[in-house]
């Protein structure tokens, strides 16, 4: 089922906590911030008042919400849409360095190259794949 369409957040409303930790958004005063009387995490609106992100966050990355009228749905940044894109230039960028050295290498060990080739090739892509998959 496809979320319905953001609305504006009301900046002297309160609000579910986007937390899930059956607290209420309260607002405090003088900024564009919610406040969580349950979590203690502090929420700001953005400049289009439709979404909410998380301030004091231990995350690399600032959470961020939308607001349906209804319940929250977490937005996500856009370099996930190109995931798979990311994934196969980490994996092929390697692969072109690496398999010309093991193809012109003297010796009967372009087996061992062509491995190391490939496992270099696929670790960056399980270190990213594994920081990120949440």
């Amino acid at each position: 089922m496809r979320p319905q369409k953001a609305q504006k957040i009301d900046l002297n409303g309160e609000y579910p906590c986007p937390c899930r930790r059956r607290g209420r958004l309260i607002p405090i005063a003088l900024t564009d911030a919610f406040g969580c009387n349950r979590c203690q995490q502090i929420f700001v609106v953005n400049e289009s008042s439709d979404t909410i992100e998380q301030i004091s966050t231990h995350y690399s990355y600032k959470p961020a919400w939308r607001w349906t009228g209804k319940q929250w749905y977490r937005t996500y940044s856009n370099w996930k849409a190109h995931y798979l894109l990311i994934a196969v230039v980490m994996i092929l960028v390697p692969l072109v360095i690496w398999l010309p050295l093991a193809l012109h290498s003297p010796g009967s060990n372009i087996i061992i190259w062509a491995l190391v080739a490939v496992l270099l090739a696929m670790l960056p892509a399980l270190m990213v794949w594994l920081a990120y998959r949440r």
